[in-house]
């Protein structure tokens, strides 16, 4: 199996390049969520600044499936490989959130919902997905995205929101699979 299309939770973070902080998310904190509804990979809809007590939404670009190729060059974009670890990272910490307050936990992509079912379902995620496929929240936010292959792909942030306000921010995020441990570090000196 080729470096690109191995979707696998072993990746040698020191071969990937990471990302620089390049400003795009400095406005975000003390934001108020727009009042809109996403789609979620349950089925359901989630109108996040209805949302009360602590929220977790850690965007990310894309999760890749086993029968997908990833885009040509996935692997040189700073920040874009590590969809499926920082996913992991989250469900193997997700009683920890719980027992740190944590009410809510979504990951959000571009992504359709039925994509993101998909990855629920096989990587045993106890939480939902939310697809930004229309690109709403990333633009009523300004949301730091880029785009590859013709799609626009949010980059990998964290948001920890309480009662409908950004919080805190954690971007940029890497390695990814450390930003379920980060999130639990911001928790515990809240």
């Amino acid at each position: 199996m080729s470096a690109s299309s191995n979707h696998g939770l072993e990746i040698d973070w020191e071969t990937i390049p990471a990302p620089v902080d390049d400003g795009a998310a400095d406005h975000l904190r003390g934001e108020r969520l727009p009042d809109m509804a996403l789609r979620a990979s349950d089925g359901h809809s989630v109108r996040l600044a209805a949302l009360r007590g602590l929220t977790v939404i850690f965007a990310y670009p894309r999760t890749g499936r086993p029968d997908v190729a990833l885009p040509d060059g996935w692997n040189d974009i700073p920040g874009a490989r590590g969809c499926t670890p920082q996913s992991c990272a989250f469900r193997d910490l997700y009683a920890e959130l719980r027992a740190l307050g944590v009410d809510h936990l979504f990951g959000l992509s571009t992504q359709d919902s039925a994509y993101q079912a998909e990855a629920v379902a096989r990587l045993h995620l106890p939480y939902a997905m939310l697809s930004d496929q229309e690109l709403a929240l990333r633009d009523a936010l300004r949301l730091p995205s880029f785009e590859v292959a013709g799609e626009v792909l949010l980059k990998r942030l964290t948001l920890i929101i309480r009662d409908g306000i950004i919080e805190d921010v954690i971007y940029p995020v890497f390695p990814p699979d450390e930003n379920a441990s980060q999130v639990v570090k911001r928790l515990t000196k809240a």
